[in-house]
């Protein structure tokens, strides 16, 4: 199995790096706000998910926890798994869901929670 490359995208309005890197056919952009506060998981979700315009692409972000105001906000609008990381962070995959992904509020990047 190759080792994946990550290479470094910039993403309009983001405040962390984003990576992209191929997954089979799948093109991912990752990020990681596990160690920032609110409101920049939010923003960095908001900033990343409009890459996320076909079922060809996914999102991964990386939390200290599970954003429970992105995901009441956006949650069914995409397809998303959880993973608990061995160190205790959360991964969140995010990927396109037809019909829903099109009409999510990707402008509001405001935190309830």
């Amino acid at each position: 199995m190759s080792e994946i490359t990550k290479e470094p995208i910039e993403v309009p309005g983001a405040t962390v790096p984003f990576f992209t890197y191929k997954e089979g056919e799948t093109q991912v952009y990752e990020f990681d706000t596990s160690k920032c506060g609110p409101p920049e998981p939010m923003v960095n979700a908001m900033a990343g998910l409009k890459l996320i315009d076909d079922p060809g692409k996914k999102l991964v972000m990386i939390n200290h926890k599970k954003p429970m105001g992105l995901l009441n906000k956006i949650g069914e609008n995409y397809n998303i798994e959880e993973e608990d990381l061995p160190d205790g962070r959360v991964k969140l995959i995010f990927g396109y869901k037809p019909g829903a992904t099109e009409s999510a509020n990707l402008s509001d990047s405001h935190c309830d929670g």
